[in-house]
């Protein structure tokens, strides 16, 4: 048998775990300063002019900002990272192509400074985890096909012939990602940093969710289950616990989280049947996740004093342990009467971070212990720094969780509360104030955390740089004998991971059975989104609020969804219906509220005055005592870009909306109208504005919200 030697490529793990060092770093940092915005909201800074636009320091520009750099540039940096290191160890293989490997860590580091430049400015798309405009959405498209040709062509080129399990969970990844950020991210160009999403209301919030979730699924799941499948039996020193039940556990677990999408809008305007059917696979989801768990805990069977002494082992203990609780509660909240409980609420902010901070967080941690000193031949500088660091961030992952778990209890409980006369107890600025010391502790343990990380840092450069790369690492394999010859009694599935191509296959078949079933009905059969004859399109002036609206990240505090609850229809007025938001590009149901829901802002009895709105939006905590929303008083001086008008219009067309032909050339005429009408009522209370200023716009976009429809009105045709 001939045997061949080969290199592997350090070097390009080396830069994807220096980027996800310095990434995660930036990324814990505004995450930290965002919780310390709901504490301190004087810290929140607007309108920095740059040129024509504003840079916004504030919490609805920022948050988009730390959880793109969590995801994105942290653990998608720690992931490929681990990719590289294990496929090409796994596949007995250098990758094919060192100029691939390239051009994906600059391409990607690329997008990440795109998105650090755009979110602070206001460039955004509105829609969570997908909020980066159309071109930074190509050049994502383009890198990640780079990303899986250099995957697929090491691959082929491979000297070990079956698929060990993490290489499964690594082509799923791709496969699925590619379909999810095309589907989710098609859009219509109005200018070279705005568009607006091909689908509107509904259907524009269940394809958000199928991609938002999913991207959760197989952006922070899948890849990281295959890195813990290859990085916990190597520093165990352990085989896998059971082969079968990872086979159980991978075609189980990717065929039922597409279906899972649909949980994220329980009790909201989507059809019932899209909503049940995002119900019962989410809690299925409960047991391939858990056997995941139980695969990877099981592994360190027989190793558990080795545990007690390797700090790397114990920051992978958390992390699955995390993972375990991470994917016991998804479920969990995935049942109406605990959704009923735990949606818009910080509940939901605690979930996210366990799994955020503790799954993908530690594990990030601990393979980076594990690789640096292999790839630059030297001892980590210090265990026991590094033992530091793996208490302290466990305590931090602790004091953030436990306060928002809290806070979102009480939060739901206060939302609900009525007095004996039938009113409700609270005002929903009582519910924001009375959360801020849990508020302060979730800033406490993202410190720790944060603190936690810095140690690393120190850490491992040190390690880095007493030693040297071995960029080149040299290693030897048989070539792959064409001809196989199956071995009697050999499991059925060790078939499909001898061919590549047809597994691919098979993956996307299985991932895109829930996607077809429920996207295709929502948008084709009319009667899911019916329509009401009282819904316009807005006019230009209230369309340019709406997207100042959405450049301010205004959804990222506020939703606008009214669930049939009591406590909701009491507090914010009907209940909403799917008909109102068919042209809504992009939906702004919004998945959280730190401030009111603003469906019915301008109607009924929330129906406030102009002038209120203008000085509500210059120094909010003057009228509102205690509130947390930051002033946007730059948006009373800055012209409202008037010129973008006849172009927004002339797309809003081509997305179907009915504005008559020609509008776009009297669009600015009928705008300058309206902002007059509300200048001329803002005179009456003694302000004094120009017609042609951002404040008119927002204003005009709040006062519309609602109006299309009121109780008298349910019916839909």
């Amino acid at each position: 048998m001939q045997v061949e030697k080969f290199y592997y490529d350090n070097k390009i793990v080396r830069n994807f775990a220096f980027a996800a060092i310095i990434w995660g770093v930036v990324g814990m940092l505004i995450g930290l300063w965002v919780a310390l915005l709901m504490v301190f909201p004087g810290w929140n800074i607007g309108g920095i002019p740059v040129g024509k636009e504003t840079i916004g320091l504030t919490f609805g520009r920022l948050r988009p900002l730390h959880t793109n750099a969590v995801i994105f540039a942290f653990v998608g940096n720690g992931m490929f990272m681990g990719v590289y290191y294990s496929l090409q160890r796994l596949l007995k293989t250098r990758m094919a192509s060192d100029m691939l490997s390239k051009i994906h860590f600059w391409g990607w580091q690329l997008i990440i400074v795109a998105a650090a430049l755009t979110l602070p400015l206001g460039i955004t798309t509105s829609k969570e985890y997908a909020e980066l405009e159309w071109p930074i959405d190509i050049a994502i498209a383009l890198i990640w096909v780079v990303f899986g040709w250099n995957m697929f062509a090491t691959i082929l080129k491979r000297r070990e012939r079956h698929l060990y399990v993490a290489i499964w969970f690594y082509i799923a990844t791709f496969v699925t990602v590619a379909v999810l950020h095309i589907v989710n991210s098609m859009a219509m160009p109005a200018s070279i940093l705005k568009s607006y999403s091909m689908y509107a209301g509904v259907q524009d919030a269940l394809v958000q969710w199928w991609y938002g979730h999913n991207a959760v699924a197989f952006f922070l799941t899948t890849p990281y289950l295959g890195l813990m499948y290859y990085f916990m039996p190597k520093a165990a020193n352990r085989p896998v616990f059971s082969y079968r039940l990872s086979i159980i556990h991978f075609w189980a677990l990717i065929f039922l989280y597409i279906w899972a999408g649909p949980h994220h809008l329980l009790y909201t305007a989507l059809p019932n049947w899209a909503q049940s059917l995002g119900i019962v696979f989410s809690f299925t989801l409960i047991f391939p996740s858990w056997g995941g768990m139980i695969n990877g805990l099981l592994t360190l069977r027989g190793a558990w004093d080795k545990v007690r002494e390797d700090v790397i082992l114990k920051f992978m203990v958390v992390a699955v342990t995390a993972y375990g609780m991470s994917t016991f509660e998804g479920p969990m909240l995935s049942l109406k009467n605990v959704n009923a409980i735990s949606h818009f609420t910080d509940w939901t902010i605690a979930h996210v971070h366990v799994g955020g901070l503790g799954w993908n967080g530690m594990l990030t941690f601990g393979i980076l212990y594990w690789i640096i000193p292999r790839i630059f031949q030297t001892e980590l500088h210090s265990k026991k720094l590094a033992n530091v660091h793996f208490w302290i961030s466990t305590l931090g992952i602790i004091f953030y969780a436990v306060p928002m778990y809290w806070a979102g209890f009480k939060q739901s409980l206060m939302w609900k509360e009525f007095t004996d006369a039938g009113q409700l107890k609270y005002q929903f600025l009582e519910t924001v104030t009375q959360l801020k010391p849990f508020f302060a502790l979730r800033a406490f343990g993202g410190t720790l955390f944060f603190i936690g990380s810095l140690l690393m840092v120190y850490n491992l450069f040190k390690t880095a740089a007493a030693g040297s790369l071995l960029g080149d690492e040299e290693a030897e394999a048989p070539a792959l004998e064409k001809a196989y010859v199956q071995h009697h009694g050999e499991h059925w599935h060790r078939w499909i991971e001898r061919r590549p191509v047809p597994f691919l296959v098979l993956t996307l078949v299985v991932i895109l059975i829930g996607g077809i079933i429920e996207l295709i009905p929502t948008f084709l059969i009319k009667s899911n989104v019916p329509t009401i004859s009282s819904v316009k399109p807005y006019t230009p002036l209230e369309l340019q609020g709406r997207d100042i609206y959405i450049r301010e990240g205004c959804y990222t505090c506020h939703s606008q969804m009214i669930r049939p609850f009591r406590s909701e229809t009491s507090r914010y007025g009907e209940y909403s219906k799917a008909g109102e938001f068919v042209y809504d590009h992009p939906f702004q149901w919004g998945s959280k509220r730190s401030g009111p829901d603003l469906a019915r802002e301008g109607s009924g009895n929330l129906r406030k005055s102009n002038s209120w709105h203008y000085n509500h939006m210059d120094d909010p905590q003057a009228l509102s005592t205690g509130s947390i929303m930051p002033a946007y008083s730059f948006m009373l001086d800055h012209d409202l870009d008037t010129a973008s008008t006849p172009g927004k219009i002339r797309t809003m067309q081509k997305l179907g909306v009915p504005y008559p032909e020609g509008y776009d050339q009297i669009a600015n005429k009928e705008l300058m109208d309206q902002a007059k009408l509300i200048t001329e009522n803002l005179k009456t209370d003694g302000i004094k504005t120009a017609p042609n200023k951002e404040i008119i716009a927002i204003i005009a976009y709040l006062q519309r919200m609602g109006t299309d429809i009121s109780k008298s009105q349910t019916a839909q045709k």
